[in-house]
This record gives C-alpha cells, sequence and structure tokens, in this order.
C-alpha cells in the first residue's frame, strides 16, 4: 500500500511544483513506483514532465467529476518507475462543480483510493490555494510537504495553511501527518536566506526538513525542456538536493537510512 504526500503552499513561486516533480523523480531513481498527480489547473507538472497539456483529453477533473477510473489515464514519464495522473484547465471549474456534492472533500481520495496499491508514493502537486481541490487533496493524503522559500515573506501565509491542514486533521482526514517543511530557493550568499533558515528552524524545530533545496540555475531550465533535473542534469546541485530530499523522506518512513555528510550544505559556488 502506498503513500499519499500532498505538496502544498497556497503562497506561488515558493517551488511547490518543482519540488513535487523533482522528488518524484528521485523517488522513482531510488527504485521506488511512483505517480505524479497534477492537482493544480495550470498544469505546470503536466507540462514539467513532457506532456503539453493542450494535449490532455482525459485529467485528474474527470476522476473527480465524473468518477473515471485513474487507471485509464495514467500516463508513462521518461523516467522509469515514473507516472503521470496529468492536469487540465478545466480543473478550474471543479471548485465550482463539486461544492453541492455529498462528500465534496473527499472525491480525491475515492479516486486515488482504486490506485493506491499500484504504488509506493503518490505525490500531489497541489493548486497555490486553499480551495476546494487542496482540500481534497489534503483529505486524501497521508502527509504534506510544506516548501518554504528562504526569502523575506517565507512565513507569510504559513500559519493560514497550517491552520487549514489543522482543520482538515480535526473534521476530515484525522490521520493527515506534517512530513516536513522544506527550505527552498536557498542562496548561501545572501544574508536573508541564512537568517530565514534560522527563523523557521526556531519556530518549527524537527517539523523542518534537514535537506535544503539550493537555488540552481538548472532547476530552472529544466521544465523549459519537459524533463526532471535527474533527467536534465543528474551532477547539479539541484539533483543532488531532491535525491537527498527523497532519501530523507525515505528514512523517516524507516525504509532507509541517510549518510550524515550528504546532509551538508556545500560552500562553494551555489550555481
Amino acid at each position: 500500500m502506498g503513500k499519499i504526500i500532498s505538496v502544498a503552499n497556497q503562497k506561488g513561486g515558493v517551488g511547490k511544483t518543482t519540488t513535487a516533480i523533482n522528488l518524484s523523480a528521485s523517488l522513482a531513481v531510488l527504485e521506488y513506483k511512483v505517480l505524479l498527480v497534477d492537482a493544480d489547473p495550470q498544469a505546470n507538472s503536466t507540462s514539467g514532465v513532457g506532456f503539453d497539456p493542450r494535449n490532455i483529453k482525459t485529467s485528474i477533473y474527470e476522476c473527480i467529476i465524473n468518477d473515471v477510473n485513474p487507471r485509464d489515464i495514467i500516463l508513462k514519464t521518461n523516467t522509469p518507475n515514473l507516472d503521470l495522473l496529468p492536469a487540465h484547465i478545466d480543473l478550474v471549474g471543479a471548485e465550482i462543480e463539486i461544492i453541492n456534492m455529498p462528500n465534496r472533500e473527499q472525491m480525491m481520495k475515492y479516486a486515488l483510493e482504486k490506485i493506491k496499491p499500484d504504488y509506493d508514493f503518490i505525490i500531489i502537486d497541489c493548486s497555490p490555494s486553499l480551495g476546494l481541490v487542496t482540500v481534497n487533496s489534503l483529505t486524501a493524503s497521508d502527509s504534506v510537504i510544506v516548501p518554504v522559500q528562504c526569502e523575506y515573506f517565507a512565513l507569510e501565509g504559513l500559519g493560514k495553511l497550517l491552520n487549514t491542514i489543522k482543520i482538515v486533521q480535526e473534521r476530515l482526514n484525522p490521520a493527515l501527518e506534517i512530513e516536513g517543511i522544506l527550505l527552498t530557493m536557498y542562496d548561501l550568499r545572501l544574508r536573508l536566506s541564512n537568517q530565514v533558515v534560522e527563523e523557521v528552524k526556531t519556530h518549527f524545530q524537527s517539523m523542518v526538513f534537514d535537506t535544503i533545496i539550493q537555488r540552481n540555475t538548472k532547476l530552472g531550465e529544466a521544465p523549459s525542456f519537459g524533463e526532471t533535473i535527474i533527467m536534465h542534469d543528474a551532477s547539479s546541485k539541484g539533483a543532488i538536493n531532491y535525491l537527498n530530499l527523497a532519501r530523507e523522506i525515505l528514512q523517516k518512513n524507516g525504509l532507509t537510512q541517510i549518510d550524515e555528510n550528504e546532509k551538508i550544505i556545500e560552500t562553494e559556488d551555489n550555481e
């Protein structure tokens, strides 16, 4: 039985989709069977692994609204062990269409339960909002990763997201856990980045992942080629960071061990 992990933050531009794509690819490279679920109407995860959303005829929208079996629309990616449940712009309408449905917060859960046994991990890329589709994703999940960028407004809105998670835990999904807070876009040359790391770790302590995702040119380039960072440049710092994150998650779930040396952030040029 697989573990379902949402990657969620209502703030845009925090590395949410980058994390969903590259964590999924890293777990797949480590020989775990992974499904990436694109639950964002922008469909950036879909395009980020090489598919044109304009050519997607059936998506997660149909699974939620029309009870289509996800197995019928899952796509194989170029990364071994990594499949995609794609999104389409139609997903925007799901917020309105499910509002009057019975058990409206459970529609994603019903869809993913059909395929959960097929995968070791299911990673959901949530939309940058706290709407019904995101609540559906959290209700379907075993845990949630919260990306936080190492910038001035890092903690802005984080309290609102954590409150939403708490409400979901209390009312819809008591088993939901916070897998961890992930610091992203770290630039070791900036004093501000170091201050944000210190502040977030002071506030949230053990909830924060040891692995930090550094600002990296290759990470920004990869989506324009429709590639994960592993496929685009496996030797880049972005690839190394996400492989370390994957190993840390595996360790937290009792599936492997991570060498302490691999957690160290290098102090050289971070491109």
